[in-house]
């Protein structure tokens, strides 16, 4: 039957073909018809979505066997998301860890395991230079919005929306040159402005957090009308850290998906740029969390209805008297799935 349908050619049959082969099980055949579709492709046939489908099934439904041997450079490429944080959300570090091949992907793996609650400090089977994150979540971090997975789709959370409150335009604060702050806040949302049609500016100020909007430009319109406020909130620094990595998770409208380790990396680098102390990375846990705790965080928006995909955070530093902006936002439509 495999050798048939790859020889037919016809993509919705093999998808279908794909679901009835999980129906019954039957992992070593879906194996094969997966060898088969990228094999086809030597002879010029384009069925790489099938062996796509098929490596997505295999690291969600299969035991670990199979789901770990298909974690893998260049596998499930076009799944909704990465193999590690698919493979992750259905099987424990325990099944997975003896048959994922060792290198960055376990790690990564692993790393998403940490994200749904184990704690895999001293697990030796890690390489820990990976992510240089801790293997356990802390006490200080929020829930992060975790992906859930299915056979024909993806949910992918965003954080719980935010009371915001009106606020009345003010002058800018004087920009200060802080270019390690200002592109760890963008650097959150490559995959929008890089894969998608996504677009990020980030500024610093000596100031507060509505002087830094005032820079931004949060308080200009384009058109004939200028805008004299916006809406804003003061949100705990777990919060801010939960919509931070969210969104460096996220691959926005046509960007490929990060998955939530690469997320929490990234808020967490943002947070030491932020507070100065990328010089000492990596710092202890309990550092990074007496950091953000030191900042003070903000939600903000414009009031207008957005679509797509937004991240627009400020963050002050009263000891400093600094604060920082980003205005980041992905208006591509996918409606190929939930992100």
């Amino acid at each position: 039957m495999n050798a048939e349908l790859v020889e037919l050619g016809d993509l919705d049959e093999l998808t279908r073909h794909i679901g009835r082969l999980c129906s019954a099980r039957d992992w070593e055949a879906l194996v094969d018809l997966r060898d088969r579709c990228h094999r086809a492709l030597e002879r010029g046939k384009q069925l790489w979505p099938a062996a796509a489908h098929a490596e997505y099934r295999l690291a969600l439904e299969a035991p670990a066997r199979w789901a770990g041997a298909v974690l893998v450079p260049g596998a499930g490429r076009f799944a909704p998301g990465p193999l590690t944080e698919v493979a992750a959300s259905t099987h424990t570090w325990a099944e997975l860890a003896p048959c994922v091949p060792r290198g960055p992907l376990a790690a990564l793996t692993a790393h998403e395991r940490v994200l749904r609650g184990e704690d895999l400090v001293g697990d030796d089977r890690i390489d820990t230079q990976v992510l240089e994150l801790p293997l356990a979540l802390q006490p200080w971090e929020p829930a992060y919005p975790l992906a859930t997975y299915e056979a024909e789709r993806a949910e992918f959370p965003d954080v719980p929306a935010v009371e915001l409150g009106t606020v009345e335009a003010t002058t800018s604060a004087e920009r200060i040159d802080d270019p390690e702050a200002c592109r760890a806040l963008v650097e959150l949302v490559t995959a929008w402005t890089t894969e998608s049609e996504g677009r990020a500016e980030a500024v610093a100020v000596a100031g507060d957090a509505l002087g830094a909007l005032g820079a931004l430009g949060a308080f200009s319109a384009h058109g004939e009308h200028s805008r004299d406020r916006v809406r804003l909130a003061v949100v705990p620094a777990g919060h801010a850290l939960a919509a931070m990595a969210w969104a460096a998770a996220s691959g926005g409208g046509h960007g490929r998906r990060r998955g939530m380790a690469p997320g929490r990396f990234s808020a967490w680098w943002a947070v030491v740029a932020l507070a100065g102390r990328l010089d000492e990375w990596p710092l202890s846990a309990d550092a990074v969390g007496e950091s953000a705790a030191a900042l003070r965080w903000y939600r903000w928006d414009t009031g207008a209805p957005d679509t797509g995909w937004s991240l627009r955070v400020a963050v002050e530093d009263p000891d400093e008297g600094l604060a920082w902006a980003l205005d980041a936002t992905d208006t591509a439509l996918d409606v190929s799935r939930d992100s």
